[in-house]
């Protein structure tokens, strides 16, 4: 307050009071956004008690980014009635959401400016294409559509398959009204994708086989809906299977083909000479659909459009896909068991043998170094640390199915930090419920397989991986003499009809040098190459 008691603020006082410069206040008041309320004798700028308050909202609308024009008309209420269509000056909020349309504009170009930006940096993009970039992420709804239906009509030129053709057609790339940056970079990248040749011929090559295969009519919408269902399970027992370490030309594998052929039968009624049950032919023409079906390029289309409209993207299929088509060709018939493979197993001999191998696998174990875990092995793709991590879950497994409860989480971390405590708990573990539950004397399974089998099974999988681990490391390979001779045989016996198809747990038999010992011609016979 003024020292002369009349409640009046100097320019001053006012400042220090609201935490504004006297350069900004003068300013506002010179603008008509903050008037005096006097002047003193000498015509310096008195300002009344409401002061404090119309200079916050000066300022809080400054930072909204409001004009100064239309914070005075605001204040002064003295903007033309056309503007708000009511007969009367605008008010605050009327004001407040004409600026705030006009913010939402300069967000949507802006946002559109950093798509494109993204997308350059991400692609690596020349500067010539950025011109054309930018025009694409300007585009109207209609030329967005129209560029998509010209790339299918061309790409499907000539081929007989209406229905394929109006399913492509009708999944239109509608941006919404706020597109976020995510959905532009997507709408640039599809428009980008369909002017690459190999997606059209992705496309054609399945509208041929749509073409080829289609019936007389077209595919009703409950039938439609079917396939769609058969899809999702085929992609939850894919996946699952690939969790539980099923590997697909493993018996195990068989049920689940069978589940899934089973419920793709009727999904093909009304095409061109359905099959009515599990045959090889069933699996031959399902395995064809997959095999034609796995183009991911097509994938990566229905993806864009999926994010470009704002629908929840399709699952992805490549793990599950793998895992089927491989299962498929492993298991080309319905399944015929052949029970000699479960003949011969002697329980107490498969337990001395597991005993053995474990004995010394471990001690290769108890060796390997932290600096030795990212070394290459003979298994394609895996480092001793993955090896490591396989081989302990081989006795995690075969340990639940002991218990009756199977695992399922082949891919989590079953290492840990410390290798050597997780191999030998392992060993410990499986020994003990191999003993203790009575499982070298129980069947499994819906084929009855008999629990020394399944033991027998751990150990060609652990002497196998031992020597696999032998070889990374640079250690000697003639790993349990006494046993590996046994576990040949047993590999011979339950492996040997076994394909050796792309995606089998074996590669193709190698030849193994003169004088090789038991070990390194497990290892042949399992698809490494001992010389």
């Amino acid at each position: 307050m003024n020292e002369d008691g009349t409640g009046l603020l100097t320019i001053g006082e006012l400042a220090r009071l609201t935490g504004v410069p006297v350069k900004t206040i003068r300013s506002w008041s010179d603008q008509d956004l903050l008037p005096p309320a006097a002047r003193t004798p000498a015509g310096y700028r008195l300002y009344g008690p409401d002061a404090p308050a119309r200079l916050e909202i000066v300022r809080s609308l400054r930072e909204l980014g409001i004009g100064l024009a239309a914070i005075r008309s605001v204040l002064h209420r003295e903007l033309p009635h056309s503007l708000n269509g009511m007969g009367g000056p605008p008010s605050l909020a009327e004001t407040a959401a004409q600026w705030a349309d006009a913010l939402d504009a300069q967000i949507r170009t802006l946002r559109l400016r950093s798509a494109v930006l993204r997308s350059v940096a991400v692609r690596g993009s020349a500067a010539e294409e950025l011109p054309y970039m930018t025009e694409l992420a300007r585009l109207s709804a209609r030329e967005r559509r129209l560029i998509i239906a010209d790339f299918v009509e061309d790409a499907l030129d000539g081929v007989d398959a209406p229905a394929y053709r109006s399913g492509l057609l009708a999944a239109t790339p509608d941006l919404p009204d706020d597109p976020t940056p995510e959905q532009i970079g997507a709408w640039l990248e599809l428009a980008a994708l369909v002017r690459e040749p190999e997606l059209r011929t992705a496309l054609r090559r399945l509208a041929e086989y749509s073409a080829r295969t289609a019936g007389a009519v077209g595919e009703p919408p409950a039938q439609e809906q079917a396939a769609i269902r058969v899809a999702e399970l085929m992609r939850v027992r894919g996946e699952a299977a690939v969790a539980a370490g099923i590997a697909p030309d493993s018996p195990a594998a068989e049920p689940v083909i069978a589940e899934l052929v089973a419920a793709w039968l009727p999904t093909q009624t009304g095409t061109a000479d359905p099959p009515t049950e599990d045959s090889p032919a069933a699996r031959a023409r399902l395995l064809e659909q997959l095999e034609t079906a796995a183009e991911p390029l097509a994938e990566r289309y229905w993806q864009l459009l999926c994010t470009v409209t704002g629908r929840p993207a399709p699952p992805r299929w490549d793990t599950a896909g793998t895992w089927t088509t491989a299962a498929l060709r492993a298991h080309p018939g319905p399944y015929e068991l052949d029970r000699s493979a479960f003949d011969g197993t002697d329980p107490d001999r498969v337990l001395r043998a597991y005993e053995e191998v474990t004995r010394d696998v471990a001690a290769l174990v108890a060796a390997v170094r932290p600096e030795d875990l990212a070394l290459p092995t003979p298994c394609a793709g895996w480092t001793v640390r993955q090896l490591l991590d396989h081989m302990v879950w081989e006795n995690l497994m075969a340990t639940s199915i002991a218990e009756g409860t199977p695992r399922a989480d082949h891919t989590a971390d079953h290492l840990g930090d410390d290798h050597r405590t997780a191999f030998a708990d392992s060993v410990r573990a499986a020994r003990a419920v191999f003993t203790g539950s009575g499982m070298l004397h129980r069947t499994y399974g819906p084929y009855e397989a008999p629990g020394a089998m399944i033991v027998q099974q751990v150990v060609v999988e652990l002497l196998a991986h031992g020597w696999d681990l032998a070889r990374a490391t640079g250690a000697p390979t003639g790993l349990a003499p006494e046993a590996a001779e046994e576990t040949l045989a047993a590999a011979r016996r339950i492996y040997g009809a076994a394909p050796r198809t792309e995606g089998s747990s074996f590669a193709p038999e190698r030849p193994a040098p003169p004088g090789a010992g038991a070990t390194d011609r497990l290892a042949a016979f399992l698809g490494r190459d001992p010389a």
